[in-house]
């Protein structure tokens, strides 16, 4: 599923770092977040769609491997972004 331009502009803009970041961590994260919400919920009526559950994973683990680079780097940022991002851990 993808993004709509306004909300992908909302996104980056209150998780950017300075006014022309559109591709740091942080940001990456929040948008790949948005996509798997918006996939969990498609998946809520179309349950055996199993080309877009590998597309789904395939974004779960991406964001998996950012987030470890982010608390590998910057541990609070890190703790920060779970927090904004509702995310467990």
């Amino acid at each position: 599923m993808s993004i709509v331009k306004e909300k992908k502009r909302e996104i980056i803009g209150s998780f950017k770092k300075h006014e022309k970041d559109t591709g740091s961590s942080e940001v990456q994260i929040a948008l790949l977040t948005e996509r798997i919400n918006g996939l969990t919920e498609h998946f809520k009526m179309h349950k055996k769609d199993h080309h877009s559950r590998r597309g789904l994973l395939m974004l779960v683990n991406r964001r998996r491997r950012l987030l470890d680079y982010v608390k590998k780097t910057d541990n609070e940022k890190y703790k920060e972004l779970l927090k904004k991002l509702e995310l467990r851990k």
